[in-house]
């Protein structure tokens, strides 16, 4: 193989993979990264001969020169900085692939691909990310000793070397030479990313996690998803089942040995309760916080159990932040990253049962809990003639068809489950329906086009419900989700997203009704290969941002504490399988002790009384051991540098419910082991007691 075209071939590689590392952080906009990779494939094909052309010379500084002008013009008409620093640094790259000459230019090239690649980090560091790593690791070794290569002989050159001939330095034979670079030579290069990759992997693991969250790039997407605004437009809501971008990942509790595929959630976002003929929106705006690293009530007295199920959400970065809860949650718990110093993620707690959060990460991980009987989250209504408000223009015959269907019923429960299957028998699912551009959109699809989207489904039965005398709301948020079997999750997609109605039934409270047929709520039907394909990259990019991407303080402390757990039990294995020889070795302890101690009888010497004293020290050494061990099942660790008094005074401090008796018992454990205070047998089981007390305590959920 040619010295300059394997030169050439890894440096063309490794500036490939650096662009890609900045178009796979999803920061570039869809049109902007398809102008990058064409400006890429387009640089990547200019032959070298054409780049030592005279009219070549000029050409790297007009099309910089072109570039500063346009992305000066975009900050001016404030698009993003970081979009444009980071299209900039995109452009610089490909300007110089396209003019290169020479080895300088090379290593220019090599350098900002690996700036590219620390810029992917902060960007994000997804899956895509991570294989544009992998495969810098494997062609950076060769291509960076290529081009040290390649520089030396060009200086050489320069200086005016000679060859072992006399001859000046040939640099374009040397280029075009096999001797050079042989197969030999490539295969060590490329097999030095096995240590490289090593020393990488235990550094990121066992290197202690801080809190740098002000080096990560807060990179919510610049489009919100349709349908989660403040406001829904009939007419403008008819395509949101068709993007597949995932939205969220639900696990469920004790899902089972074979979960169905499919599963409905109706996962609430929020709920609209003004309608103006065309839109919903809502008549309240005011949020307020709720306490941060806590459960939160969701209608509060009300308490969750401790025995209720739960499901826990992984939720995608999306605009506003609004949290998706299903229709018989009863607390929620927001999750940190566990980064030192970092502020904790907390919630907003706005009308209509509405939850955001807000977090420095770019999603949220939050835990659910759920009502053991199925009882709606919702059981209050403030202001009745506010869920019966309709517009003054409103049909007459849409009030006259709801009190048609609903002559029957005794009850508002008949009477909502009379109007939800009706719409569901005598109505069509369609998301191209004509209903959506007339001027009265819930009076075309009742009586003219009769389908229509799940949007006005909902607001049907809602309208007509309030022309029954039946208070209610529109709600939007997910409907279903498709299981995953290779990561164990249920992923919910922007296409998922679906329109329900909940009613205010007395003695239940705010009960969830879907009026919409079944084929607008299953979830998007897939290829089978394709399905399968898309589940295996999903699984594997959440278990990539799991465990590498979020990797923070909490995991990496629970990874050491399962080394050490497996190493102690490799000991106590080995021990089992060595029994004899420990018995030899105690036999043989017990002989010498008894033989030491009747020769200390007879010769009349008294050892000092520390043994009453070391007993005691080692019971209270259990003891305190035993109490970290059940603080730390309930996910209360001890850090390593912090002193059992200080960490006791931290918990109470922080009010918790266990602090006052894990500073009791510390205080006495440490006067024992340091401070010489006798320990009593009364004392003793008290403690013991005590941290039993603590072990079989369920921490009670506590409004905020």
């Amino acid at each position: 193989m040619r010295f300059g075209f394997v030169h050439r071939l890894m440096t063309n590689a490794l500036a490939t993979l650096g662009v890609l590392a900045l178009v796979s952080s999803g920061q570039f906009s869809t049109t902007v990264s398809i102008i990058v990779l064409v400006g890429l494939v387009g640089a990547l094909s200019v032959r070298e001969s054409w780049q030592h052309h005279p009219h070549f010379r000029h050409v790297d500084t007009i099309a910089l020169l072109v570039v500063v002008v346009v992305q000066v013009t975009r900050f001016v008409l404030r698009t993003s900085p970081l979009d444009v620093i980071i299209e900039f640094a995109a452009a610089l790259q490909i300007v110089r692939l396209a003019t290169r000459r020479g080895a300088a230019h090379d290593q220019q090239v090599i350098v900002l691909a690996l700036l590219h690649l620390i810029a992917g980090t902060v960007l994000g560091g997804g899956l895509g990310y991570g294989l544009c790593f992998a495969c810098v690791l494997i062609v950076a070794p060769a291509a960076l000793v290529l081009s040290h290569l390649r520089r030396e002989v060009e200086g050489n050159y320069r200086q005016g070397a000679r060859d072992r001939t006399g001859l000046p330095v040939d640099v374009p034979r040397i280029l075009r030479s096999r001797r050079v670079v042989g197969r030999t030579f490539l295969i060590t290069m490329c097999a030095l990313s096995v240590p490289i990759f090593l020393f990488t992997a235990v550094l990121f693991v066992f290197f202690p996690r801080v809190g740098l969250s002000l080096l990560l790039v807060d990179n919510h997407p610049s489009e919100r998803m349709t349908g989660f605004n403040d406001k829904v437009d009939l007419g403008t809501v008819g395509l949101l089942r068709d993007n597949p971008a995932v939205v969220m990942r639900v696990r469920l509790d004790g899902s089972g040995d074979a979960p169905p595929p499919h599963l409905t959630f109706h996962l609430r976002g929020t709920a609209l309760d003004r309608y103006n003929g065309r839109a919903w929106s809502r008549s309240e705006e005011a949020r307020k916080p709720d306490s941060a690293g806590d459960w939160v009530l969701v209608d509060p007295p009300r308490m969750a159990q401790s025995d209720a199920p739960r499901i826990t959400i992984e939720l995608e970065p999306i605009e506003p932040p609004v949290l998706f809860l299903p229709p018989d949650a009863v607390s929620l718990r927001l999750k940190g990253q566990g980064l030192v110093n970092a502020q904790q993620p907390f919630t907003l707690r706005g009308p209509e049962g509405e939850f955001r959060y807000h977090s420095e990460d770019r999603g949220v991980k939050y835990e659910v809990t759920r009502s053991k009987n199925g009882r709606p989250s919702f059981s209050r209504i403030e202001d009745r003639a506010k869920y019966l408000q309709l517009p003054t223009d409103l049909p007459e015959r849409i009030r006259e068809k709801a009190l048609e269907w609903t002559a029957l019923a005794d009850t508002d429960e008949e009477k909502a489950r009379i109007i939800e299957r009706r719409l569901r028998d005598e109505y069509a699912y369609d998301r191209n329906s004509p209903a959506g551009a007339a001027d009265e959109p819930v009076d075309d699809f009742l009586f003219e086009s009769k389908r229509g989207h799940c949007e006005l489904f909902s607001s049907a039965m809602a309208l007509m419900l309030r022309a029954a005398g039946v208070p209610s709301r529109n709600v939007i948020g997910f409907g279903a989700g498709s299981y995953n079997e290779y990561g164990d999750f249920y992923v919910i997609r922007q296409s998922d997203a679906h329109s329900w109605v909940e009613a205010y039934i007395e003695g239940k409270g705010w009960v969830t009704f879907d009026p919409t047929p079944a084929a607008g709520t299953a979830p998007e039907a897939r290829f089978p290969l394709w399905a399968t394909l898309q589940d295996i990259v999903d699984a594997t990019s959440e278990k990539w941002r799991k465990h590498v991407v979020s990797y923070d303080l909490e995991q990496q402390y629970g990874l050491l504490s399962r080394l050490t757990d497996d190493r102690e039990g490799r000991q106590e294995q080995g021990t089992k399988r060595s029994i004899a020889g420990f018995v030899v070795v105690i036999v043989l302890g017990a002989t010498a002790a008894f033989l030491y101690l009747r020769k200390k009888k007879k010769t009349g010497l008294k050892a000092p009384d520390h043994e009453p004293r070391d007993r005691n020290i080692a019971r209270a050494t259990a003891i305190y051991e035993s109490l970290e061990a059940a603080l730390g099942a309930k996910g209360i660790h001890r850090a390593p540098g912090t002193p059992p008094l200080r960490h006791a005074e931290n918990l109470v401090n922080a009010s918790h419910p266990l602090g006052g008796d894990v500073l009791d018992i510390t205080q006495v454990y440490l006067s024992i082991r340091f401070g010489k205070m006798p320990m009593t047998d009364e004392t003793g089981h008290d403690l013991e007691r005590r941290v039993k007390a603590i072990r079989a305590r369920d921490l009670k959920i506590e409004a905020p």
